[in-house]
């Protein structure tokens, strides 16, 4: 089988479905999978339009249902198709309420996506961080949790944004040849200063990819990989003079970087607590 159907159910926004679907699916590369998205399913009737969907294109069959009903209706109906129907949190749902001895709560669809103060958290870390990016907004970087600094596209940016929607007030600062680094970072004693770097000859590449979607010349000091070397041998023994951690994100991405800055934050905290 090279192509299969793999149809994801859920009650809320699809989040969990899709990443538990992602992370199982990346791990069989020489599979294609045609997927197909059933969100907001909170009725018997939804679930009956989702089945009727699952059996003009049959295949596997993942499911984030809390509702017993709904989630019961969805598996009585996929095993009549003959089809697997995996619920992502039933092993987990299980495995609580045995080691807590109490059942669940009332069922609640959505219920980590309230409106409450994490919420709003999140939602303030945004603004902060959209305000904060590039080094457009030096007033109140004192206010940062996280200050990153690298020279030009070493992912600072989307990284930011990523740390921002885990409620983390993150700005960032590039670092220009030739340029000063500004007072106010020196100035942020309560933020964590991170130093992104890249290896050279990638992050030439990617330059010179950037310029040529830009129509401009690709041979200039910004591309030249000799250039980039000193930039980035420059931000690295400023990173080393003040102490700041470094995380090379040659080879990993925006998610693992920010794991690894979510690490250094909470041990930071720890010992400051």
């Amino acid at each position: 089988m090279k192509n299969f159907h793999l149809h994801l159910v859920s009650d809320a926004t699809g989040e969990t479905v899709t990443s538990v679907a992602r992370a199982c699916l990346v791990q069989f590369e020489s599979i294609q999978s045609t997927l197909h998205q059933w969100w907001l399913v909170r009725s018997e009737g939804q679930v009956d339009r989702a089945l009727q969907g699952i059996s003009h294109h049959p295949g596997i069959v993942l499911y984030t249902l809390v509702d017993p009903v709904i989630s019961e209706r969805l598996a009585t109906g996929c095993r009549a198709l003959g089809l697997p129907c995996i619920g992502i949190l039933n092993p987990v749902l299980a495995g609580l309420e045995d080691y807590l001895h109490h059942e669940m709560d009332k069922p609640s669809p959505g219920r980590q996506h309230v409106l409450d103060d994490e919420y709003f958290k999140r939602i303030d870390a945004m603004h902060y961080t959209i305000a904060h990016d590039d080094g457009q907004l030096m007033a109140g970087l004192e206010k940062a949790d996280v200050i990153l600094l690298g020279v030009s596209r070493t992912s600072k940016t989307p990284t930011c944004m990523y740390l921002a929607n885990r409620g983390v007030k993150a700005a960032n600062v590039p670092l220009v040849p030739g340029m000063p680094l500004p007072d106010e970072v020196l100035q942020a004693k309560q933020a964590m200063i991170v130093g992104l770097t890249r290896e050279p000859s990638s992050l030439s590449d990617i330059r010179k990819n950037r310029l040529r979607l830009l129509d401009h010349d690709e041979e200039s000091d910004y591309a030249d990989e000799e250039k980039v070397r000193e930039e980035v041998l420059s931000a690295r023994r400023l990173f080393a003079a003040h102490g700041w951690p470094v995380i090379d994100v040659t080879r990993r991405s925006i998610e693992e970087a920010s794991a690894s800055i979510l690490q250094l934050l909470a041990k930071r905290r720890g010992e400051a607590a």
